[in-house]
């Protein structure tokens, strides 16, 4: 499983005109399942993130996480995070874990990030998103956990 994070200033998801989640600061996840990904690789990788210290310090070094940053937490599923792309010019999603699963499995990493974390807003799995974002920095890790 993978994670794409970003630190931001303001992030929001639209589809169809509507906003269906929106932050202020915190953090954007693009999250990408893998076959063979289960609740607890899922868990494991909302326990990273919520922990991963990428926000300023009183002394303005990357010392805080996102709640020490009150900041909030935005979900968007991206299964072209699983994309192979070493060989050609033309991405392989093999490695993703089938729709029908992966959203089985998103649900319950969003439902388990809301048990870890008061701030969790999210896209639509599968849906048409239109991602709008002021990264801070600008800030960006990729995380990956098995």
């Amino acid at each position: 499983m993978r994670a794409l994070i970003q630190r931001v200033k303001h992030a929001k998801v639209v589809v169809d005109d509507s906003i269906t989640g929106e932050i202020e600061h915190g953090l954007l996840v693009f999250i990408g399942i893998a076959q063979g990904d289960t609740l607890a690789t899922a868990q494991k990788l909302v326990d990273k993130i919520l922990k991963y210290r990428i926000f300023d310090d009183e002394q303005g070094k990357m010392g805080w996480n996102v709640a020490q940053a009150e900041g909030g937490v935005l979900l968007v599923s991206q299964f072209t995070l699983m994309a192979q792309t070493q060989k050609g010019l033309r991405p392989d999603f093999g490695p993703a874990m089938p729709p029908q699963d992966a959203k089985v499995l998103y649900e319950q990493l969003v439902t388990y990030t809301q048990s870890q974390y008061k701030v969790v807003a999210t896209g639509i799995f599968a849906a048409d998103m239109q991602v709008h974002l002021v990264n801070d920095g600008p800030v960006t890790f990729n995380l990956e956990v098995n």
